[in-house]
């Protein structure tokens, strides 16, 4: 624990990224893979203009823009194999992009179902597959599946669903994240409070459905953590948070490793005022899960996620003016990407030197993502099979 309280605390701001033509939120941010590239890392930046800018990571100069999709972006994710950015949008697709190309034609065009709009997305860790999860219309909220894979023989643009869940969500599905090892796992959240747990390679979506979790509020984000990835966490949109462990489900433990309604109310003291989640990050070096969150302000707080509930480990200040969006932690490296609604695009890293950098005035902009809160069952999970 000390060494991510040093590692943590010593993170400086190395790179800004350079001045946007116009106000705009970073809403998510996604780094090439090591073997995708070999003159330097690219990072890709979901913008709330409907853009998607491709960076140079060590410089955060931009290198091209995309804006291919007239809906708004719910997502951005690199390949893990090639050169690829996928992005999925409200005008019911997922469409895939050469991240070399400066190019509003996509090189793959992945079409939902008539009425689907799309909210979230992944690809699995193999990148054979796509989910992307879908608003409720009339009374549907579905997960879609495509086959990524390029097929010779299919030398089209445009590919149609390989099918869709339907029967395990009933409200908007805010967030899917495939496993990061097993391309057949999949966790989603939605609205309707629910996580679900699925095995992809079974037949049904009725046998694919390992567990049900309950977080009693609606959800913002997913994630897995653990070793090999056997726990999964959530975050709502009321800023609660919830731990499980699925290793539990055929023991007589109890698979809720930690809930917390509120967290604002949990960590606020010495350290500062919290103000809202941004996302969870497990670091393997050190087996241990940890939550960011922020402040109105622009301050960064780093929580340590134990089953006693989460402990203040360390804050970065002087970075942003405004909310932080979007971050990504580079375990390998031990630098830190975070975009927010202040337009400006930070590297951070473990080191002495500074840069000397100027704030930019804080941009007040619509934001383009809203934010549902509801009121759910007092069940904190519910699960298929009984302890």
């Amino acid at each position: 624990m000390e060494k991510i309280v040093e590692q943590f605390a010593n993170l400086h701001i190395v790179k800004r990224s350079s001045e946007p033509k116009g106000p705009t939120y970073l809403l998510g941010i996604d780094t090439s893979k090591p073997a995708q590239t070999g003159k330097g890392s690219l990072v890709a930046v979901l913008c709330s203009n409907g853009s998607i800018r491709i960076y140079d990571k060590e410089t955060l100069n931009v290198l091209r823009e995309v804006r291919g999709h007239p809906g708004l972006l719910s997502g951005v994710k690199f390949a893990s194999s090639h050169n690829s950015i996928y992005s999925a949008s409200t005008d019911g697709t997922v469409k895939c992009w050469d991240a070399r190309l400066a190019s509003e034609n996509p090189v793959q065009q992945f079409k939902g179902y008539p009425s689907n709009i799309f909210i979230s997305f992944d690809i699995s860790c193999n990148d054979h597959v796509i989910c992307a999860g879908t608003e409720k219309v009339d009374d549907d909220a579905l997960l879609v599946f495509w086959d990524a894979r390029v097929n010779s023989q299919d030398l089209s643009t445009s590919r149609d669903p390989l099918g869709a869940y339907s029967e395990t969500h009933s409200d908007d599905i805010t967030q899917v994240r495939f496993h990061p090892s097993n391309p057949h796992m999949l966790v989603s959240g939605s609205t309707d409070g629910l996580v679900n747990v699925f095995d992809i390679s079974a037949d049904t979506e009725d046998d694919a459905l390992v567990t049900t979790c309950n977080s009693i509020s609606s959800v913002s984000s997913v994630g897995w953590s653990g070793k090999d990835s056997k726990q999964i966490y959530c975050m709502t949109h009321d800023e609660g948070f919830c731990w499980w462990d699925l290793r539990h489900l055929d023991t007589d433990e109890p698979i809720t490793c930690l809930s917390i309604q509120d967290v604002r109310e949990t960590v606020n003291g010495k350290e500062g005022s919290l103000d809202y989640l941004i996302g969870g990050l497990y670091h393997e070096k050190m087996d241990r899960l940890f939550v960011v969150g922020g402040t109105n302000a622009g301050k960064i707080h780093l929580m340590s996620c134990t089953t006693s509930g989460l402990m203040h480990v360390a804050s970065l200040d002087s970075g942003h003016e405004a909310i932080v969006r979007s971050f990504c932690w580079n375990t390998q490296d031990d630098s830190l990407l975070t975009g927010g609604e202040d337009a400006q695009l930070l590297l951070w890293k473990p080191t002495p030197i500074q840069k000397t950098c100027t704030k930019k005035d804080s941009l007040k902009v619509v934001s383009s993502v809203h934010q549902r809160v509801r009121v759910h069952s007092s069940d904190s999970y519910r699960r298929r099979k009984k302890p």
